[in-house]
């Protein structure tokens, strides 16, 4: 686990999980020479008999256990036959699901190789990927002793192999008891949701507009667990790899931009279907000199996998915005297949094998990928946000490509045919909503663009993992963007929906209608009824909290962590706080500044308040 400090806007001490650094640049790049392979042997060792390992399932099992985890926390290594008080005190070096490196105080322990012991522990939250989280206590042998010099002096190393997998070890302890829970408590709140839906049904004749719509919201939400819980990702083909180029547009990522580019360069992908383009949108802060230093590194670090072919990058002449960057990138894309990758976003070692696999459907005009917070672990801002990243991906995309009709194909990771940008290019730089430029919300604007003429879709085992924000101010301006441009572009998009499959129209309209009207609806039920009719709201208020509960659960069915919790503080956070965002969009969706970023329609909108405030001054009004 490491802390990085961001600047900005304030700072703040963003927790990351980072995997330890190999000492090849390009780990994962399927080798031109064959000078070595991509297996592991540690993840090796757990392979089990009859286990197929060309399966997309065994590559990432594989790739799970190989993975080592920067540690510091505290480890007791017990000696069989020894009592805990005659345990040897270390520190955790670094950690994977296969074992852990030690670091000892002295030379003055015992153990050898081949020793067995008793290994007692704490993974603490980010220093192991999200379900990790939990006390450890597992047989473990010694495998390694080594002395490392270091400026501080000699560092004494003790490295372990655990006798299971961790893995298997919380299979059996907690994920498993994780997986029966989650779902005997999901059937109850949906049997619950039902009997009240029910109760709504006897009622109706009282208050037709509000059980209707109660009756309604219950309905889309249930449908969408229950398409979420039906979807398939689709299977990887060995033989299917097209040419792929990625598309970075890069605006003030000083921070993140090196590590990003890192991540697509680094995919287990043939070396000659896969480009990566940088382009820079005039920059402010040093992301051009990052930029520049990575590309650098990589070129004389990992020559020999084409990386002057494959790598480059450019900056524009001035600052257009992130659709020019974007079209400039696909300008010089020479693959059929085009990848959006946004600057502060670090792709899995296997995402572009995984995303452009449903291209086989010659339908298919756009795909995207999952999205997983990558700071969660900073503070409960980003905890909520975690859960809700993952529903909204796992559950709420998961059951639109059900119908192949994904509405939006996110910013962080998503897939497009080239031919089809190019195509639409000039629209989609000169759009304008009522006389506005429509500056942000471009990933829904362009999912529009193909959803008209083309099938889209989600691919869950496409991976990657984003920056949120850690501080309220920054969340509440971006979730106000994004209303903003959602409510934009369903009117746009609810055009056109129609045409396609009838169940996919009638959700997609309720979906529209549920997020406008629920303003409404909540402030006649936690305001009007109790204060007008004295009665206190307990139906309402046990509806939300059984929503809270699905959201919750379903997190930890699939992830088995215990951030499931944040699934209700996120509701309780919406429904008194974010809720109340929707009717300022209503009247200020074509608003297009940024709020979180100087662009040109930021700059311009600053300017003109401050005019404002020079002129209330000189006239004496309180602005």
């Amino acid at each position: 686990m490491r802390i990085i400090k961001r600047k900005q806007p304030k700072s703040t001490k963003e927790v990351l999980t980072l995997p330890r650094t190999d000492r090849r640049t390009l780990s994962y790049v399927p080798d031109p020479e064959q000078i070595r392979m991509n297996a592991d042997r540690r993840g090796n060792r757990a392979q089990k008999p009859g286990e197929d390992m060309s399966s997309s399932e065994y590559v990432n099992k594989l790739r799970m256990l190989s993975l080592r985890y920067e540690a510091d926390f505290e480890v007791l290594l017990v000696p069989d036959g020894k009592k805990k008080k005659a345990g040897i005190q270390g520190v955790a070096a670094d950690i994977s699901a296969t074992g852990l490196l030690l670091r000892l105080p002295d030379a003055s322990s015992s153990l050898e190789v081949g020793d067995k012991v008793k290994a007692r522990f704490r993974i603490p939250p980010g220093a192991m990927p999200e379900g990790f989280e939990s006390a450890v206590r597992i047989d473990a042998a010694v495998v390694r002793r080594a002395l490392n010099s270091t400026e501080a002096g000699e560092e004494h190393l003790l490295a372990l192999e655990f006798e299971k997998p961790l893995t298997d070890y919380f299979q059996r302890k907690r994920w498993g008891y994780s997986v029966y829970s989650a779902s005997a408590l999901l059937l109850v709140a949906v049997l619950f949701i039902m009997l009240m839906r029910a109760e709504s049904i006897i009622y109706f004749k009282y208050n037709m507009v509000l059980y209707l719509y109660s009756l309604i919201a219950a309905l889309f939400l249930l449908t969408r667990y229950l398409f979420g819980a039906l979807y398939r990702d689709v299977p990887i083909n060995p033989d299917y790899t097209p040419g792929v180029s990625i598309i970075i547009p890069c605006f003030n990522e000083a921070e993140w931009i090196k590590r990003t580019i890192l991540s697509c360069m680094n995919q287990d992908y043939p070396v000659d279907k896969l480009e990566v383009i940088v382009v820079d949108d005039r920059s402010t802060d040093q992301s051009v000199q990052q930029i520049q230093d990575m590309i650098e590194l990589i070129h004389s670090e990992a020559g020999r996998y084409a990386t002057r072919e494959r790598l480059s990058y450019m900056v524009l002449p001035e600052n257009a915005g992130k659709r020019a960057a974007l079209v400039k990138g696909v300008e010089m894309a020479k693959h059929d297949l085009v990848v959006f990758v946004d600057s502060d976003s670090f792709l899995d070692p296997t995402a572009i094998r995984h995303l452009v696999q449903p291209f086989q459907d010659p339908k298919m005009g756009g795909v995207a990928g999952r999205t997983d917070v990558e700071n969660k672990y900073t503070n409960n801002m980003t905890k909520l946000q975690t859960v809700r990243y993952y529903i909204a991906f796992r559950i709420m995309k998961a059951a639109e490509s059900w119908f192949d009709s994904v509405t939006c194909l996110s910013g962080p990771l998503s897939c497009y045919r080239k031919e089809l940008i190019v195509q639409h290019a000039d629209a989609w730089l000169n759009q304008k909503f009522l006389g506005r430029p429509a500056t942000f919300g471009d990933d829904r604007s362009m999912t529009n663009f193909i959803l008209k003429t083309h099938r889209t879709a989600y691919q869950d085992s496409a991976i990657c993992s984003t920056i949120v924000p850690s501080q309220m101010k920054v969340f509440l301006k971006q979730q106000m963007r994004w209303k903003r441009s959602w409510l934009r572009e369903s009117l746009r998009a609810g055009s056109f929906i129609w045409r396609k499959e009838p169940f996919m129209a009638l959700f997609f309209y309720i979906g529209l209608i549920v997020p406008i009207a629920a303003p409404v609806v909540v402030a006649y039920n936690l305001m009007y009824v109790p204060i007008v009719h004295g009665i206190f709201p307990g139906t309402f208020l046990m509806g939300l909290l059984l929503m809270a509960l699905l959201m919750s659960l379903a997190h930890l069915l699939f992830r088995k962590s215990r951030l499931w919790v944040f699934g209700f503080v996120f509701c309780l956070f919406y429904e008194f706080v974010l809720l109340w965002q929707m009717p300022v969009a209503w009247f200020t969706f074509w608003k297009s500044t940024w709020g979180t970023r100087e662009t040109p329609q930021d700059i311009e909108a600053r300017e003109k308040k401050e005019a404002r405030k020079r002129k209330g001054k000189k006239f004496g009004l309180p602005f």
